[in-house]
């Protein structure tokens, strides 16, 4: 029996908002990552001259701080307007302010240029870039989750779980290209070319994300103008969901910053080629964008929990391993130890999270809900990781404090996951009552 026409253009549309999220969230880490990268390679000679360079280096990865601590006000500004207005127009809003945010950066005069202006500007613009990614990825997950079936949310999620691996891949790919330049070259103007690039990515994630409709139970919401005046207080009101959502996610985002952006830095200090840490940056993304659906599936068919608690207990376990692969020198190993602390690990902890946190809060508060407690996970583990580590390094003399921080952020994970009941079948139906989800609905969308 053929589907109906009904059921057909709802497959369409989720289809459409799954590839929207994936586009637009991509877009949006491409933006963020290239960032960390660049930082790391040449930020600290070109907008803090005159430094140590590890303290260059510190300064650096300060900025990039900046852009993490603005996360979660994003989240809830963003959070707030689209509890109250919709979805699609803060998606829009987020692309088009980290769109412009990144093309200014590639437009920066140097300190060199304009003096202490120089750093002032760039920290400006990394903490527009940080409200702007603030907002998008609760955005973007709860369109394809509303739109999907409760049989299937983790799978359809993982599209908008994929942009940080996929934006990952094109920023790393693009910053390999540029960095093959001489070196003067590359300090001169190739830096930018990431940056400006970001134009034509924003272009393409704009055409997408106008294509999609709004979430069909927002629109539900809205229509009985049951939306919450004030969704951040409605949160806070019952703190547990977010705060055991931020510590759940504190693991995948101390991985993620640590074998990412301050890899880099690291890795070529102890004499790795850059190129070469790129290329493990790039094939570690590539195994991302193939763990991340399958273990977002299977935590459909196991539940969200058990997924995350895998992931985590391995990043523990494999910690110290991961850093003694990278000071090995090899390029062969430096690629496996990104690939399993990365690509694999990390992937396990991070891919239910877009469903686990949806799930967590009701329709009314659920944008504001669920981006408070990932950015702010994303604050505690990726914010701060690499200024600590490099602090630590620095005056440590070898890399033993890395590995302890991501052994130390995966047990916070394994720990708190025991306390998060499950959800991975629990209807997204709201209880006025309660940003916790409520019984099941008849009307839910299913797909």
């Amino acid at each position: 029996m053929s589907p109906s026409p009904a059921a057909s253009d709802r497959t369409r549309q989720l289809r459409r908002v799954a590839l929207s999220g994936l586009l637009g969230t991509a877009v949006e880490f491409y933006d963020f990552l290239v960032y960390g990268t660049v930082a790391a390679l040449v930020f600290g000679e070109l907008f803090f001259p005159g430094a140590d360079p590890a303290v260059g280096t510190i300064a650096a990865f300060g900025t990039f701080a900046a852009g993490y601590v603005a996360r979660p006000i994003g989240g809830i500004v963003f959070g707030h307007f689209g509890d109250r207005l919709g979805r699609k127009k803060m998606l829009l809003l987020t692309m088009g302010l980290m769109g412009g945010a990144s093309f200014l950066i590639g437009l920066l005069p140097t300190y060199d240029t304009i003096g202490v202006w120089a750093p002032v500007l760039l920290i400006t613009l990394r903490v527009l870039q940080g409200i702007a990614i603030g907002g998008e990825w609760g955005g973007a997950t709860l369109m394809v989750v509303e739109h999907a079936g409760e049989r299937r949310r983790g799978l359809w999620s993982s599209f908008t779980q994929m942009g940080a691996p996929l934006g990952s891949l094109i920023s790393a790919s693009v910053v390999a290209m540029v960095s093959t330049l001489p070196k003067d070259q590359f300090a001169a103007w190739g830096w930018r070319v990431p940056f400006l690039l970001s134009v034509l990515l924003l272009g393409v994630g704009l055409f997408v994300r106008l294509q999609v409709v709004e979430s069909p139970l927002f629109a539900e919401v809205k229509k009985d103008r049951a939306e919450s005046r004030l969704p951040i207080l409605d949160v806070l009101k019952r703190p547990r969901p977010v705060l055991l959502a931020c510590c759940v996610g504190i693991g995948a985002f101390t991985a993620q910053s640590l074998l990412t952006s301050y890899l880099i830095a690291y890795a070529t200090g102890i004499g790795h080629p850059r190129p070469q840490v790129l290329t493990a940056l790039t094939v570690s993304a590539a195994v991302a964008l193939v763990v991340l659906p399958c273990a977002s599936a299977l935590s459909d068919r196991i539940g969200r929990r058990p997924v995350v608690l895998t992931g985590a207990l391995l990043s523990a376990a494999t910690a110290f391993p991961v850093l003694a692969l990278v000071d090995s020198k090899s390029s062969g190993a430096l690629i496996l130890a990104v690939v399993i602390g990365h690509g694999i690990s990390q992937s396990l902890m991070y891919a239910p999270l877009g469903a686990l946190f949806s799930e967590m809060f009701g329709t009314r508060v659920r944008y504001t809900g669920a981006s408070l407690g990932y950015q702010g996970a994303t604050l505690v583990g990726a914010g701060f990781s690499p200024l600590i580590a490099g602090s630590l390094v620095a005056s440590s003399g070898n890399g033993t404090p890395v590995a302890l921080l991501l052994c130390g952020g995966s047990l916070i994970t394994a720990l708190t996951v025991w306390f998060v009941r499950e959800t991975s079948r629990t209807s997204l139906g709201d209880d006025p009552a309660s940003h916790l989800p409520a019984t099941p609905r008849t009307e839910e969308i299913t797909a």
